[in-house]
This record gives structure tokens, sequence and C-alpha cells, in this order.
């Protein structure tokens, strides 16, 4: 895939550096005082519990909510940057969100190249390039005369994601952007975001698929408005704080390099915890017996 995104400003400071001392919704506090570095060119998923505000911290970062503290993008403070200039450097994706149904797939990926557009100006060719370029990577190309109406959920999320995409920018933010797809379009969600990492591209995503979130460069582990760990994957801290959030409900185990998370019936916060093979561990030592050739 060829890589068009905007070049990202000239520093070394990360995509993204978030101090918070909190966030509240409504006069209730959903975060708490947290840290968070992002690193250019790779791919950070944000795993946890319900309520443990992965959203939020999403949307906090994102400049969609007030906060308590202070987020730089590439360097510099959120709150300095141009509207515009910050639309083409930082793309968005929400969950579960809305547009007008009589627009058409097409028109609704176009709306990811405004931040390019001057004002009262028609798509270049260059945004019909990036709008196409967009569609095809997400396989939705061949709906793009369709009205948003018309498409079912899943059809709908890859316009959505594919309006993100157009936007070309170097840091991209996705909040359950899984939602609505079946397993091959997962997959096919997984080899963009790869695609797009070894691209230069920082992408952040609250997934709630943990086998995903496990194929990341890193892993942003939360519970309770706090972040718990942050750490790649085949860290053993890393697993070890997945398992304390998910109330060690989980069997971790490792296939051929990679870790998968399988849930179990197990244990309660109000049961007795299953004892480990592994003295001084948690996590039940269950590994593949497949063998590579």
């Amino acid at each position: 895939m060829k890589n068009t995104s905007a070049a990202a400003p000239h520093t070394a400071a990360p995509p993204l550096r978030a101090r918070l001392q909190g966030v509240s919704l409504q006069g209730t506090p959903i975060l708490g005082a947290l840290d968070l570095n992002i690193a250019p060119a790779q791919w950070t998923a944000i795993v946890g519990p319900n309520g443990a505000g992965k959203s939020t911290l999403l949307r906090a970062v994102a400049g969609l909510l007030p906060l308590q503290g202070h987020v730089e993008l590439f360097g510099r403070p959120l709150q300095q940057w141009d509207p515009k200039a910050r639309a083409r450097t930082l793309a968005w994706l929400g969950q579960n969100e809305h547009s007008s149904d009589e627009l058409k797939a097409y028109e609704v990926v176009m709306l990811g190249r405004l931040p390019h557009q001057a004002w009262l100006a028609g798509p270049s060719a260059e945004d019909h390039a990036a709008v196409a370029q967009a569609m095809r990577q997400t396989q939705s190309w061949d709906w793009r005369e369709r009205p948003l109406g018309q498409l079912s959920g899943g059809e709908r999320q890859r316009v959505l994601l594919a309006r993100a995409l157009a936007v070309q920018a170097q840091l991209l933010l996705m909040d359950e952007p899984l939602a609505h797809l079946d397993p091959p379009h997962q997959a096919d969600w997984l080899q963009l975001v790869r695609a797009l990492a070894a691209q230069g591209v920082a992408v952040i995503s609250v997934l709630h698929e943990l086998n995903m979130a496990l194929q990341a460069d890193s892993l942003v582990v939360m519970q309770g408005g706090q972040v718990r760990c942050h750490g790649a994957p085949e860290q053993p801290e890393t697993r070890a704080a997945l398992q304390d959030v998910f109330d060690h409900r989980l069997h971790l185990i490792e296939v051929q390099g990679q870790w998968l998370a399988l849930p179990f019936a197990g244990a309660t916060p109000s049961q007795p915890r299953p004892q480990s093979a592994t003295p001084g561990s948690n996590v039940l030592p269950l590994k593949s017996t497949h063998r590579q050739p």
C-alpha cells in the first residue's frame, strides 16, 4: 500500500503525550491521574474491563472532552494547534458514529478530506484519489454510490473507517473500530493497521477483542480510570496486568509466538481463584503443543 499520509511535523517528540490529573463527566470522576506516551510508527491498543475509562481516555486526548492536565500532539500543546492543521494531523473514528443516511458512501468518505480543502472550494483531484484509495483499502468501493442508510452495520463501519483513512493523518485514533465487522474483515483491518504503522503512522485503538489487541505493538491496560500497565504484549508484566484487571478469568496461551486470550467460567471476585501450576503466578501455564514445520 502506497504511503500517502501527510508528512509528520519535523520533531523528535512523540506523536501523543498526555499528563492528566483527571477527567469528569457531568461531575462524576471517570479518569484519575495518568501519564501516556505514544511511540511513532506503532499500533497501540487500549484494553480493560467495561467502565475502565478506555473510551473516555481516547476522547480526552483527542481534544473531544474537557480535562485537567496537558496533552501534546507532536510536542505541541493540543490547544495551540490551528483546528484545520490539527484535523489534518489527527484522524478520529468514534464509537457508534452517526452520519446522514441520505449521503452516498462516497460523499461520507469525502468528508475526511475537508481539512485539506480551502473554504468553499470543491474537492481536488488529490481529494478524489485519497477517497478512492481509502474505500478500496476498506473494500467499500463497490457501494460508493449507495446511500449510507441502505448499508448493513458492517458495511457502514467500513465506510466510516474509510473516512478516517482519507484524512491521511499521522495519528489515527479509533474507538471500537471492529464493531459490526465479521472475522475476515477484522483480519483485513489488522493488515491495514500494520501497514499504516509500517508507513510511520501512529495508531491508537480501543478494543474489546483481546486476541486482536494482543497483536498490537503495545498494550495500555486500564482499570478504574487508571493505566495499570503500558507495555508490549510479550512482556510478562503486561500479561500479568491483563490477567489482574479481568479477575484472572483468562487463559493466556502462546501459539507460534502469538499470545491468545481464552476466557473461562472460573473464579469470580467473590469466589476463590484457581491455583496456578506456576508458583507465584496467576497465569495458567497453558502452551500450544503445535510444532512449526
